[in-house]
């Protein structure tokens, strides 16, 4: 197919021009074309002075007048508008620059959720693309101001760093569309989590996998996004267009934190409400203490519960053989039961190290 090789001008001109050119062929003045048309004059005068737009009936009538097809004004107009609002749209991008370099931008680019650019004004237009946002403006209503209250009930204007979380946030929102879901179901959602619980025990390779597809049967989409710069975040839940997401990041590439992570944010999605957003991350204030240990317990019961370290604790002696043994009795990974105790100093850092498995996501 022969290729077509189409022009875009740098410039429009209001089609006030063109009529006037017109109407300087045709030797007729404003007034009589105004009559013509059955426009007021001032209107004509308006659109030759381009003052005004050519409506959609003015085009109509310019059309019988002129002999002029409606569709050739209502383009040109059309195209005059569109050149107008891209011209203002570049003062928002150059008022957005500084706004860029506040993201972690090199490390976007090597994640590939933005493409890399020649310079620095092509940065703009990717980054308000990629938070679906028409302006930093908008950007600072919908992460900061709390304008859409039902999206995020705490606003990060609360965490230390809100640029580079809300790109975090961003990826997962965006990953998370790509997942198709069957409607949340409670019930369901607490059927899987002994299975899960099996995954998390075997730790398969296809661990993650399994997990998302067992989530998934219950209406909660996990999906990963790994940690950038300024947001050391280990997991986050919310809600998005009424279906619960688990954002899980992998940090510390361990398999115990990944666990009591997921479950921690599961925690989340049964404990509590719909309308929040949960950040499990340093970078934190004051945010919902109680929710969070009521989170953290839960966890914990799903992973190593009290009762069970308390049993585990009654040996004289903890080395590998005894962890092996009693995580097998409990049904967990020995990883959970060797980062619990070495936590809270109760094991020395050089027993149960085989336990704690490296995990990389994808």
């Amino acid at each position: 197919m022969e290729k077509i090789n189409k022009y875009f001008p740098d410039v429009y001109f209001h089609p006030g021009e063109t009529l006037e050119e017109k109407l300087k062929e045709l030797g007729m003045g404003p007034k009589e074309f105004a009559v013509r048309t059955g426009k007021p004059e001032k209107t004509i005068i308006a659109v030759l002075k381009g003052e005004s737009s050519i409506t959609p009936d003015m085009s109509i009538q310019f059309e019988s007048v002129l002999s002029i097809p409606a569709r050739f004004w209502l383009k040109s107009q059309l195209e005059y508008d569109e050149y107008l609002a891209r011209e203002r749209r570049k003062e928002v991008l150059l008022a957005a620059i500084e706004w860029v370099k506040l993201f972690p931008i090199p490390q976007m680019v090597k994640l590939g959720w933005i493409k890399p650019v020649e310079n620095k004004f092509e940065l703009a237009p990717q980054l308000l693309s990629f938070f679906g946002v028409a302006s930093a403006k908008s950007w600072e209503d919908y992460y900061l101001n709390q304008t859409l209250k039902v999206a995020f009930r705490i606003s990060l204007a609360h965490v230390s760093e809100p640029y580079a979380v809300s790109a975090w946030l961003r990826h997962g929102e965006i990953t998370s569309m790509k997942l198709n879901a069957e409607s949340y179901s409670e019930k369901r959602f607490n059927e899987v989590l002994p299975e899960i619980k099996s995954i998390m025990t075997s730790q398969p390779d296809n661990f993650f996998h399994r997990l998302q597809t067992l989530c998934l049967s219950a209406g909660v989409k996990v999906v990963y996004s790994p940690c950038v710069s300024k947001a050391p975040i280990n997991g986050a839940t919310r809600w998005i267009n009424g279906v619960p997401v688990i954002q899980l990041s992998g940090r510390y590439k361990r398999n115990d934190i990944f666990w009591l992570t997921f479950f921690h944010e599961a925690g989340h999605i049964l404990l509590h409400g719909s309308k929040e957003i949960f950040l499990e991350c340093n970078c934190k204030e004051n945010y919902e203490s109680e929710k969070e240990n009521e989170a953290d317990e839960f966890a914990i019961k799903w992973t190593f519960s009290h009762a069970e370290e308390d049993l585990l604790m009654t040996n004289f002696r903890i080395d590998d053989d005894i962890i092996s043994e009693y995580a097998h009795i409990f049904n967990t990974h020995p990883a959970l039961i060797v980062g619990r105790l070495q936590h809270k100093k109760l094991l020395r850092y050089d027993i149960g190290r085989k336990f704690i498995e490296s995990i990389e996501l994808k």
